[in-house]
Formats: structure tokens, sequence, C-alpha cells
């Protein structure tokens, strides 16, 4: 299969199409971490427009849609001072790109961001199809995630490990990372069990 990995430099799903011998690429503006030939660098859309994609998964830019940080669209964090329009502007910019994502021309195509909130929900106007937790595919850790697929299945657990131990719902795995230049990008890595569990879709070489 000719698999794409859109807002993706880690690599990590794309090894792990690679691995079971797809024609993987990720595609980011960003170089790729492990130097890989397999990374296309450059804007996502102008790439994607030359290419035949068999499945196409996304990562796209979450800092503006997730719920965890609905508060940062108001000045001071406080909804009764009114809107930060910076932030709300970049807010709306990223759903558009999502529902730009959402609208390209592929048959099989899944987009993965973290819980939206309403704001961006009534922007891109498509609920999401599953949620996920990393506990489910064999990770130590919990992180809800949303998934929106189309012409595919949901996600099937691989690995499920004790739901009790995330019931407190204290901060686990990318969720207790502590402040650093890198934190938003470590956030953005894809468990490798997740990794693994995508190629679920992949039709078997």
């Amino acid at each position: 299969m000719r698999v794409g990995i859109g807002f993706e430099r880690s690599g990590i799903v794309r090894e792990a199409f690679r691995a079971l011998g797809h024609d993987a690429v990720s595609i980011d503006l960003a170089a790729a971490e492990d130097g890989s030939p397999y990374h296309i660098r450059g804007d996502f859309f102008t790439v994607i427009a030359d290419m035949d994609l068999d499945l196409l998964i996304c990562h796209p830019e979450c800092r503006y849609l997730t719920n965890s940080g609905v508060l940062r669209l108001y000045l001071g964090g406080k909804k009764r001072n009114g809107r930060d329009k910076q932030r709300w502007g970049l807010m709306e910019l990223a759903a558009r790109q999502f529902r730009r994502i959402w609208d390209l021309p592929i048959k099989k195509l899944c987009i993965e961001n973290p819980v939206m909130h309403g704001h961006a929900a009534r922007i891109i106007g498509v609920r999401h199809t599953q949620t996920i937790q990393p506990w489910m595919f064999g990770e130590d850790a919990s992180k809800r995630t949303c998934l929106w697929l189309r012409g595919l299945p949901p996600l099937v657990p691989t690995d499920v490990l004790k739901k009790a131990r995330y019931a407190n719902q204290t901060p686990s795995g990318q969720n207790k990372l502590g402040p650093s230049p890198e934190r938003a990008m470590n956030r953005a890595r894809t468990y490798p069990g997740i990794a693994r569990a995508f190629t679920q879709w992949a039709v078997p070489q």
C-alpha cells in the first residue's frame, strides 16, 4: 500500500507501516527526526496534491483545538475577560485546516487529535468516529485521543492493560511531562502501540 502520514516528523507511524513492507512516507514542514529518506519536507497540501495514496493518516496541529486549552482562547484564561483575538484567530485557522484535510478526495482517511472543544468542533462540522486510549494498545499511559475515520473501521484494541490503574485520572505518560522547549513536540508523539494498531488498516503485502 501507498501510505501517507501527514504532519509527522518522528517517523513512528511511518516506520510501523514500512516494517510490514508498505510504501509509507511522512510529510511535515520540519525535517525528520530520524533522518529517514522516506520523509518529505514541505507544505502538506502542496505535497499531497501530487501523491496517489491508498491510505492517509494525519496528525494536524492541535494546540488551538484541544479542550484542555480552551480557556487560553480568552484573555488571562478567563471567559469573562473576553476573547483573545489573536489566539481565537489561530484556532479558527487550525479548525479550517482540519476541515480542509477532511475534504481531501481520499477514500481511506484517519485524522487524529485530542478531545476537541466545541468552538473548533462547530467550525469543522464533523464528529469524531472513535475514542481510544494508549492503554488499549499495550502502553502504560492514559491520553484520550479521538479519531475521525472515513472508509476505515474503528481500531480493535490489541493489548488492553488494566483500566483501573487510571481510574483516579492522575497524569500519566505524555500528560505528566514537565515544562520544556520540547514539551509540545514530545506530547504530540504517537505511542508505538497505537502506531502498530494503525496497520490494521493496511492490506497485507
